[in-house]
């Protein structure tokens, strides 16, 4: 542990994110304390990582990826530490973690920002509460149709209510009909 630590708080060479992975790998691998030696190699490839933007704040999360893929991330660790030394496999396989945690982060930020988008766009239509609960829910994916009768339910209002209200999002142009008649019209986003 005291060779971990020293090389662990040196500047070194090593591109930061390469030393984040070699030192996630090196604390599990020396596994100094019966519990938690998983959690504190998180937090020191973190901090790593962190370094390596050289800023305190990362949007993205490589324990999210570890915990999604846990049987991935023992399978390469195993065959990491009883292989001959070479620690290629585990770094491809962090990077490759490293990456779709990167990727998940963008996509979720590009989401918020249509999102944001979406209701700078409508906001000089004065839209209510209710309205709003369903364009949110909406924008983010609503399970299957938008009807009459869930957007009454969703917002414990009368289904007059509901109608009243989605026939503004219509003339307004922020809904629109899909399919169906009567009380089985469904209701879509105009655009996002």
């Amino acid at each position: 542990m005291q060779k971990f630590l020293a090389w662990f708080n040196s500047e070194s060479a090593t591109d930061w994110v390469l030393k984040a992975a070699i030192a996630h790998f090196w604390f599990v691998t020396i596994h100094p304390f019966d519990d938690g030696n998983g959690r504190i190699a998180r937090a020191l490839t973190d901090m790593l990582l962190a370094k390596s933007e050289d800023s305190p704040l990362r949007f993205y999360s490589v324990s999210n990826e570890i915990n999604l893929d846990r049987n991935g991330y023992y399978n390469i660790l195993e065959d990491t530490e009883t292989g001959d030394g070479d620690i290629t496999g585990w770094l491809q396989w962090f990077l490759s973690s490293l990456r779709k945690s990167i990727d998940k982060s963008i996509e979720t930020i590009d989401k918020i920002l249509d999102k944001t988008d979406f209701f700078a766009k409508i906001s000089s239509v004065a839209v209510n509460q209710r309205q709003k609960k369903i364009l949110a829910m909406l924008f983010d994916g609503f399970d299957g149709k938008l009807t009459t009768a869930k957007y009454a339910k969703i917002n414990k209002c009368s289904k007059d209510t509901a109608l009243n209200d989605i026939n503004f999002l219509i003339e307004n142009g922020i809904l629109e009909k899909t399919d169906g008649k009567g009380k089985n019209t469904g209701y879509c986003l105009r655009e996002k």
